[in-house]
């Protein structure tokens, strides 16, 4: 049976048996997990990233984004959920969720470069930093 709106419920721990309907988000980590809403059963897991899903809480309900695309799944199912509603997309040809793939392995490589970039940015201004401070208290003595 298929799913036209979704409950948000915010947990710690995503329950072992998640229930039809519900959308289980956890903050602490940076997760959601639900049902797929066309009725199959499989669990749909969203982790939270500017490289994966995030969610919104509006005046009308919780949001996520991007898409849901299940097309590892039997059902392939694609979806939205947009202020707890499930909003149906169309399905998409193996092409094009091929291109769909290949974009978000591209956007997370792209994401885990910035980020590490800035790790090591940041690592080299703490290091020029110390060494600055040692050089100080060297001349100071």
């Amino acid at each position: 049976m298929k799913i036209n709106c979704v409950t948000p419920v915010f947990v710690e721990f995503i329950p072992q048996k998640p229930e039809n309907g519900k959308l289980y988000i956890s903050d602490e980590y940076s997760i959601a997990v639900h049902l797929c809403c066309c009725g199959c059963g499989e669990k749909v897991v969203t982790p939270f990233s500017p490289a994966d899903w995030q969610y919104q809480i509006g005046s009308d309900g919780v949001s996520l984004s991007p898409s849901i695309g299940n097309w590892s799944y039997e059902c392939r199912s694609h979806y939205f959920i947009r202020n707890n509603l499930v909003i149906w997309a169309n399905g998409m040809s193996d092409k094009q969720i091929e291109r769909v793939k290949q974009r978000d392995l591209a956007d997370k490589h792209a994401y885990l470069a910035k980020r590490n970039a800035e790790r090591n940015r940041s690592w080299i201004w703490k290091a020029i930093t110390y060494i600055k401070r040692s050089i100080k208290k060297l001349f100071r003595q």
